[in-house]
């Protein structure tokens, strides 16, 4: 299935705009797992077991599994997902930018290796650097534009020619690169009123929105500058708030409580 119509069929049957980011901290984990040969599919695993039917989407972290030599794990988890809890879609949070054929080999390491639904790029190498992602209708492009750290505004807040540099790359890829309706951006929650600017730029395009939880984004401020006039739109994304809610061997069930309460939170200002 298409990218943006699972993400679409999953809002409505979950009633949810929540996704949950999978970033495995070893460190972290419930004293009874630490000894585990697989620990981090295992944790992952429950956590994605205890919250499928509450989230929209789920987004693993590269980086978080390549800094423990654990490609495969990922490989394996991703297809976990889509065979327990097939129609979830699959964010790979990756932020590839490049050109060329290193491009098209970043598209089939994301694409066909892994077997994610979409993936997050950086825009700012061009066009060029994004075709063969775009290239593929089936697949969610997700692309930065507004990020949720401090730093964001050292380079997308420049004005270019009267406006802030994000508010071109929002309408670029909204209007320009949109082409198979498979993009979308990402808008950090730290940033609410940049956050409406985009969605006035971008109507129904989706917005990954992280920045809730440990970074201290407000749901309510989130939601109400970037719904759609549908009340969707928003895949706001939370890892660490609810991957540690627990320490304890309960640690699956206090995500789920953890995933709950925001998508109910979420949802009474929809």
């Amino acid at each position: 299935m298409h990218f943006m119509q699972s993400l679409q069929a999953a809002w409505t049957r979950n009633n949810s705009l929540v996704c949950v980011g999978l970033d495995p901290e070893p460190s972290k984990f419930p004293a009874h797992l630490k000894n585990h040969p697989d620990v981090v599919f295992e944790f992952c695993r429950d956590i994605v077991n205890a919250t499928a039917d509450l989230v929209c989407a789920f987004k693993p972290q590269i980086a978080h599994f390549a800094a423990l030599r654990a490609e495969e794990t990922l490989e394996r988890l991703i297809a976990h997902i889509h065979a327990e809890h097939p129609g979830v879609p699959v964010i790979l949070d990756a932020k590839r930018g490049d050109i060329g054929s290193t491009a098209q080999h970043y598209v089939t390491e994301a694409f066909d290796r892994y077997g994610a639904d979409a993936v997050t790029l950086n825009p700012y190498l061009g066009r060029d650097s994004v075709q063969p992602f775009l290239n593929r209708a089936d697949k969610g492009v997700i692309l930065l534009c507004h990020t949720s750290n401090p730093g964001a505004a050292d380079l997308q807040d420049l004005d270019v020619g009267g406006k802030p540099l994000y508010q071109h790359v929002a309408k670029i890829i909204a209007k320009d690169w949109n082409t198979h309706g498979n993009c979308a951006l990402v808008t950090g929650a730290t940033w609410p009123e940049q956050l409406a600017e985009v969605r006035a730029i971008v109507g129904d395009v989706p917005l990954l929105v992280p920045g809730i939880g440990a970074q201290g984004g407000d749901v309510e401020a989130v939601v109400r500058n970037g719904r759609t006039a549908a009340g969707t739109g928003l895949m706001i994304s939370s890892s660490r708030a609810i991957l540690y809610a627990g320490h304890n061997v309960d640690f699956a069930t206090a995500a789920r409580k953890a995933t709950q309460d925001l998508r109910d939170t979420i949802n009474r200002y929809r």
